[in-house]
């Protein structure tokens, strides 16, 4: 079982994302205490292993090269801050 914090850092996402999905009913969790456990079967059936997935067109620039990964860059800067 997984708390909130562990199911996002597990997918690469925000931990409000993760409890925006519980609210609206799309990950099932169960609650212990005021915190919610996630099982990993029912996280890796909401997101796959390899994430989420872009449009075709936005994996490239307009020059034809691979889209740059502007998120990392930003968390990358920002740790140990």
């Amino acid at each position: 079982m997984l708390t909130v914090p562990d199911a996002a850092r597990r997918v690469g996402c925000n931990p409000e994302t993760v409890r925006r999905w519980i609210r609206s009913g799309r990950l099932r969790s169960r609650r212990v205490g005021t915190q919610h456990l996630i099982d990993p079967s029912d996280l890796l059936a909401l997101v796959p292993v390899s994430g989420p997935s872009l449009p075709s067109a936005w994996r490239k620039t307009a020059t034809g090269e691979p889209m740059p990964d502007v998120v990392r860059a930003v968390r990358r800067s920002r740790e140990g801050r």
